[in-house]
């Protein structure tokens, strides 16, 4: 096998990895001289480095292209569990090839605070951008930054012609609604996350699209903004609500919020009312009952985001366009049951 080098640069660790056959994470672990790695493998990727000519010198490197080998991570100040999850899961994988993680933590993701942080990195001369911007209101800086930095975004605008790295929370939302109608219920309620976040629109999406593909009613949309309290609040009204015998959650904070709701006006889940949540928080298999839900991948998303990254900066092309769309799975527990007998009607 052979492999290209664009002329005019030196060979990169993603060329070392093309023609040995492995990841670019390999090839950081061999040279690291980690010791999970075998000895056919370490010896592919010796010979590769060998013929590529390959020279890992961080300290050159970072003379001849005034970067280093540090990433900028543009994140909101969030204790929320998914921009949180997501954020440790690509300070693990950027690591495990070498790379250090420098986080720009903003209060909110609008353009100035996300151009100011941005900046920041810049001067620091990262080696490229990872944004997570799962809100709207953070397309104009996004759109604005400089077409030469090496960037991918995670959980952003879907429309946008850029390099996005996201859950597929449509197929997620999907399938927790054709859980639900599956174990026998008439139609699906769902109480969403703020209108604003894409990961909320797309779990929109993906509820109408299971209720319409069964074609089955489409009960009015709640709107809830992540928190316990709001599944609570939401939980008030829908405990009163006798035909209400199944509820996607857009998360599982929402989730346990309805819980109580339901369990104060006397409502038991799941033999009243059945509950699929979004995200698997590590409590959700200790909420009573335990909780079904969906997983996104998030260690998946952070490899792929740190692939599509490294193919920037080691080519020297930015903006590729590329898209990465990263399945969650449904974890089946105790919080949904076929409904009563005559329940439904």
């Amino acid at each position: 096998m052979s492999v290209s080098v664009k002329r005019g640069r030196p060979p990169g660790m993603m060329d070392v990895a093309r023609l040995a056959g492995v990841s670019h994470q390999t090839v950081s672990r061999v040279l690291n001289e980690h010791k999970n790695v075998s000895e056919q493998t370490r010896l592919k990727v010796r010979a590769a480095i060998a013929e590529l000519g390959y020279r890992p010198d961080r300290a050159a490197r970072a003379l001849v292209t005034g970067t280093s080998q540090v990433i900028g991570v543009v994140t909101q100040n969030s204790s929320l569990y998914g921009p949180a999850s997501m954020l440790t899961a690509f300070e693990e994988a950027a690591q495990a090839t070498g790379f250090a993680v420098n986080v720009g933590s903003v209060r909110s993701l609008d353009e100035r605070s996300i151009s100011d942080a941005v900046e920041r990195h810049l001067d620091q001369r990262v080696a490229g951008l990872v944004v997570i911007a799962p809100v709207a209101s953070a397309g104009p800086a996004l759109a604005n930054l400089h077409a030469d930095v090496p960037l991918v975004t995670i959980d952003g605008d879907p429309e946008r012609s850029s390099t996005l790295v996201t859950v597929d929370q449509v197929a997620g939302a999907r399938a927790a609604t054709r859980h639900l109608l599956a174990a026998g219920h008439q139609t699906v309620w769902h109480i969403s996350g703020p209108s604003d976040w894409f990961d909320s629109a797309g779990r929109v999406r993906g509820w109408e699209a299971a209720l319409q593909e069964a074609g089955v009613e489409i009960p009015p949309l709640l709107t809830g903004d992540w928190s316990a309290g709001s599944g609570y609040r939401n939980g008030q009204l829908l405990a009163r609500l006798p035909d209400v015998t199944a509820v996607f959650t857009a998360n599982d904070h929402i989730a346990l919020g309805l819980l109580r709701a339901l369990n104060e006006h006397g409502r038991r889940v799941p033999a009243d009312v059945s509950i699929v949540g979004f995200d698997d928080v590590p409590e959700a298999a200790y909420f009573s009952p335990p909780l079904t839900t969906v997983r996104p991948d998030f260690a998946a998303v952070a490899t792929a985001t740190l692939e599509l990254l490294m193919t920037q900066i080691e080519s020297g092309t930015s903006r590729i366009g590329t898209r990465r769309t990263i399945a969650p799975m449904l974890v089946d527990r105790d919080s949904v049951a076929p409904p009563r007998a005559g329940a439904t009607h």
